[in-house]
């Protein structure tokens, strides 16, 4: 679908890398390509050390290259983008992820149609099997559980979700903002550094009153692999972390408690239990490290910290 633009506002990619300079310079070679005729891309290196960053400024002298001392996590790593960013719009782009050459109109078009849209995303399909979906819209955060569903996730992409939607968030792999939301609601919490940022930014955006669209018209490829990826200790670390960090900051009164026993005492003990019965102590022990970070940071203001721009 082509889209003509009455005005091309500056766009501000911002894409975090750690020891995947290759992958990075896929999807610049990628946004080299795209129609969109007024666009800044910011790279920020989470200080990688197993492979050399330098080649992604060497191979593409245009961007902004933004290394950190250290990994201070994939939310600060997009907040330093953020804070470096001089466009209209900002877009989030996961760096492993290839773009179609007119992917940024249709994003722009919705934003600038509406003015009470605070974040858009595109659909995103997986990149190895680029007709089956990753992702269509969210589902709804379940109040108990706290998960949320990919609509369409794994379908086989027909044409079902060509229409645009309003959602309950954006995808953090691929998502645009107004930069004027940005400065009313602040830069993503520092305090999720993996997993769950951007389900709470987006609850924020809501909260201020804006509307967060699945844009149809509109695609990326994401090489994140269709097959169930890897568990980790660290996944499971701070997957479960994080999932009490958004409740405690999201959710209060009766809603809370109950999700917080639901966690405590019937996730989290299945879970980790299954686990161990199958001899998997590592991640075990990670269920009750995350249950543990919380204990030592029962009373911590930094939980509800929003950082400004």
């Amino acid at each position: 679908m082509s889209f003509k633009l009455k005005r091309y506002p500056l766009v501000s990619i911002i894409t975090v890398n750690y020891n995947q300079a290759e992958v990075t310079c896929a999807l610049l070679e990628s946004l080299n390509k795209i129609t969109y005729p007024n666009l800044e891309v910011i790279v920020v290196d989470n200080h990688s050390t197993n492979d050399d960053p330098a080649i992604i400024k060497k191979r593409y002298p245009n961007i902004v290259f933004i290394q950190n001392p250290i990994n201070y996590g994939f939310a600060a790593g997009n907040n330093y983008g953020l804070m470096r960013a001089r466009g209209e719009y900002i877009m989030l782009l996961n760096n492993d992820i290839e773009v179609p050459s007119d992917f940024l109109e249709p994003l722009i078009a919705k934003l600038e149609k509406n003015p009470e849209i605070g974040a858009v995303s595109p659909r995103i399909r997986f990149f190895y099997q680029p007709d089956i979906i990753q992702y269509a819209g969210y589902t709804a955060m379940d109040k108990i559980t706290i998960r949320n569903a990919a609509i369409g996730y794994r379908e086989k992409d027909r044409g079902q979700y060509n229409e645009d939607r309003e959602t309950p968030s954006a995808h953090g792999a691929a998502m645009v903002v107004p930069m004027r939301v940005v400065k009313e609601i602040g830069l993503m919490s520092y305090i999720f550094f993996l997993y769950y940022e951007e389900a709470d930014w987006c609850e924020r955006i809501l909260r201020a009153g804006y509307k967060i669209f699945y844009v149809g018209s509109s695609y990326v490829l994401h090489k994140e692999s269709v097959s169930t990826g890897k568990l980790s200790p660290l996944k499971i670390y701070y997957l479960n972390r994080n999932r009490i960090v958004f409740m405690r900051r999201n959710l209060h009164g009766k809603e809370y408690y109950i999700a917080l026993l639901y966690q405590l005492f019937v996730a989290i003990p299945k879970n980790a239990f299954a686990f161990l019965i199958k001899g998997k102590i590592s991640l075990f022990l990670a269920y009750y490290r995350a249950i543990g970070w919380h204990v030592a940071h029962l009373f911590s203001k930094e939980i509800h910290e929003n950082p400004m721009l």
